[in-house]
């Protein structure tokens, strides 16, 4: 009589196999390489077993992709609606960017998926109950939650295009810039002037990202004061 131990290596896999086993080897699979190069194959391959064991746990390609980018939701630190709103909203948007460059594949996909989880579910309600709860109408819950979310992906969009990341390789690649590229700067003094600038301070991406923020979340607290003031 077989011993568990005595079982193939492929059978103790298929045993293991559970949707949030498939998932997390889907996500790790576009974490390396975009989800542009994920497929159902290279999936079961990762997880040792036949692609059709994967359709017990996933009923497609799509449904792979919902429960995806539900994962990425689920790492994202909701809100609580009876704390300070402002402090509540910047403590959710910087924990969307952390999972997002931690899931650079994610950003374009966040809120296009037709069938939203219950993670995703579950940070939209909380948003919108803390802005309610700040005392916005729905339209102006609306708009703050907007302006906010077209701020932070198109914020990580453009941080994962960016070929640079850390300050010293700003400064490195101004310092270059500077030394390969100063007869042509010439005619651009106000380029010039901010390829020095990085050359002696480098760049932030997480610097950059706060002030942004504040700039809208102080926009939105003087528009909520004026709202009370108005009454």
């Amino acid at each position: 009589m077989a011993t568990h131990r005595e079982r193939p290596p492929h059978a103790l896999q298929r045993a293991g196999l559970s949707r949030e086993r498939v998932l997390g080897a889907a996500v790790a699979l576009a974490d390396e390489g975009g989800v542009e190069e994920l497929s159902m194959r290279k999936l079961a391959k990762k997880l040792g077993v036949e692609a059709m064991s994967l359709y017990n746990h996933i009923a497609s390609k799509d449904r792979l992709l919902d429960g995806m980018v539900d994962v990425v939701f689920s790492e994202i630190e909701p809100p609580s609606p009876g704390a300070d709103w402002k402090q509540e909203m910047r403590k959710r948007a910087i924990s969307t960017r952390s999972a997002l460059n931690r899931h650079r594949w994610a950003v374009g996909l966040m809120e296009a998926r037709p069938d939203p989880g219950e993670a995703n579910l579950r940070l939209h309600e909380a948003v919108l109950a803390c802005l309610r709860a700040a005392g916005l109408s729905y339209e102006a819950a609306i708009h703050a939650y907007s302006v906010q979310d077209a701020y932070i992906y198109g914020f990580a969009l453009q941080e994962r295009a960016l070929a640079l990341e850390t300050s010293e390789e700003w400064v490195e690649a101004a310092e270059r810039t500077l030394r390969d590229q100063q007869a042509a700067l010439d005619a651009y003094p106000h380029i010039a002037d901010i390829q020095h600038h990085l050359a002696a301070h480098g760049f932030s991406h997480e610097e950059e990202f706060l002030f942004g923020l504040d700039l809208i979340l102080d926009a939105l607290e003087e528009r909520l004061a004026d709202g009370r003031r108005g009454r």
